[in-house]
């Protein structure tokens, strides 16, 4: 089992930045709400407090015993965190005369192992209005900044018998120059974690767990197309081979030539795949459907409906496979209340319960990236793992209002377009994820001597990291003059051709 790194969540919005920057050490760590007691074990070898919204003073806070935690293992408490520990140690925490939020540099660091080769006037990002006005009795500042007396701190060695330090700034953020390295200094080198979660031992592992789960029985999977069904088959291949039974269904709001292509691919991958060709069931079901919840909805339920129809066509089926990610994972717990609603599109939602089937799910504990760098592990050809993002219930989403094939086909073909360009100027690999919108909108043109009242097409481009947050991509002018030039002239239907700057938050990736 790998060495582990145990985050507790404390509703911050960098949280998952903080698990993303140790996994990039190599070293396994997991998220955990704080309201969510530990359960103990030798794999894991420190823990790291989370940012929160809330103030340490609000009556509300979430107030874990992190004395207990600190008996247990090293700690390192970030921002509310910091604020917790030292509240609950004897210090005294309150509101800040101005809000400390913003780039910052450290000054006075102290030589101790958290800053091992950072020195003073490192750059560091702040983010709260809170701040530490006296530390506990025994507790010794190791840096400040220009701002604010208690920058960082250490616990008394009466306090606990593992080292435990706090901070007041993120060190997860780029704009916290040696973040990456404070949190190797703490995680390598103050917990004496092993840097061995990479791609190679990751497959490994998680191919023997099911071979051993799985045995001689059979896995049925929906796969889409997209990066993690085609990972997440090929590791269950892998282990078990051709008892897995693949399922690929064209729900008719697929990319262009998507369905066929697809199938070709996973020919070459040597999996077990059967094409549905469904699509006249779901522009039946959305006919005249314009309320975006209520078409993601339908094209839902009637994906489990097709699949669980092909799917009965098999026996002794033992197991569900599925392309869960760790984002997914982390969406469906909470650190306050009910969980947070999975997105209602979730392809195989409801399936587990219906078809009695237990889950395989080999990728829940990966971030995109690092599910992406997984498959290149796998020799998976880059048309698969080099693939934009595609919502679950594909252009049905991407056409706003009602849909319909003649809609589709428009899109389809505008999208095609759009992709291809990307492609072909060198930036779909500079991209996180790009797609065509078909806007229910409908303005005047001119085409040769002829006056045109055709639909409107929108252009979305992101650059991201995970999808959790995005900025919109900078193409170049001159790119999107000949897309737009390309779209108008080569499809029918569509006269005027926009692009989306918006970024998120706060706006989505996707328009519905």
């Amino acid at each position: 089992m790998n060495d582990k790194i145990l985050i507790l969540d404390f509703g911050s919005q960098f949280t998952q930045l903080i698990a993303r920057r140790v996994r990039e050490l190599n070293v396994y760590c997991e998220i955990q709400p704080c309201t969510t007691p530990i359960v103990y074990d030798d794999t894991i070898k420190g823990i790291i407090l989370s940012g929160s919204p809330f103030s340490v003073n609000d009556p509300k806070a979430p107030m874990p015993d992190i004395a207990e935690m600190a008996a247990r293992l090293p700690l390192l408490a970030v921002c509310y965190g910091a604020q917790l520990l030292a509240k609950q140690s004897g210090g005294e925490v309150g509101k800040s005369s101005h809000r400390e939020y913003g780039r910052a540099h450290l000054q006075n660091v102290a030589d101790d192992p958290l800053f091992a080769t950072i020195s003073s006037g490192s750059q560091v990002w702040m983010s709260h209005s809170d701040t530490i006005k006296n530390l506990p009795e025994g507790f010794k500042v190791i840096a400040r900044s220009e701002s604010i007396p208690v920058a960082a701190y250490k616990a008394s060695d009466s306090y606990a018998p593992n080292p435990v330090y706090a901070i007041q700034f993120h060190p997860e953020v780029t704009h916290t120059t040696d973040g990456s390295q404070l949190l190797k200094n703490f995680v390598v080198d103050i917990c004496g974690t092993t840097q061995d979660w990479t791609p190679a031992a990751f497959i490994h592992e998680t191919v023997e767990r099911i071979k051993e789960e799985a045995g001689d029985k059979k896995v049925v999977m929906a796969l889409s197309g997209g990066v993690d069904s085609t990972v997440a088959a090929t590791l269950i291949h892998r282990a078990i081979g051709d008892n897995l039974y693949c399922i690929f269904v064209d729900n008719g709001l697929l990319r262009k030539g998507e369905f066929e292509q697809v199938l070709e691919g996973y020919k070459h991958l040597g999996l077990n795949t059967k094409g549905i060709d469904a699509k006249e069931r779901f522009y039946k079901e959305l006919d005249g459907v314009s309320d975006p919840e209520t078409k993601r909805k339908i094209i839902g339920k009637l994906f489990i409906d097709v699949f669980y129809e092909e799917s009965q066509q098999l026996t002794d089926v033992s197991f569900l496979g599925q392309g869960t990610i760790y984002p997914d994972v982390i969406e469906s717990m909470s650190v306050h209340g009910p969980s947070a609603t999975i997105k209602s599109h979730h392809n195989v939602g409801g399936l587990p319960e219906i078809m009695h089937l237990s889950l395989i799910e080999p990728l829940r504990a990966l971030f995109k990236d690092e599910v992406r760098k997984v498959g290149h592990e796998l020799g998976i050809d880059d048309v698969f793992i080099g693939r934009h993002p595609f919502p679950g219930p594909g252009l049905g989403i991407r056409i706003l209002g009602a849909v319909s094939a003649e809609k589709v086909t428009m899109l389809q073909e505008a999208d095609a377009i759009y992709i291809q360009h990307l492609r072909d100027s060198g930036m779909y690999r500079e991209v996180w994820q790009a797609g065509a919108i078909l806007l229910p909108v409908q303005s005047v043109g001119v085409m040769g001597d002829e006056r045109t009242y055709e639909f409107t097409c929108a252009l979305r481009a992101v650059t991201s990291v995970d999808g959790m947050t995005a900025d919109w991509a900078h193409l170049p002018y001159e790119l999107l003059a000949k897309i737009s030039n390309d779209i108008i002239n080569k499809v029918k239907g569509i006269n005027r051709v926009v692009y989306d700057i918006s970024s998120k938050p706060p706006a989505t990736i996707e328009w519905e």
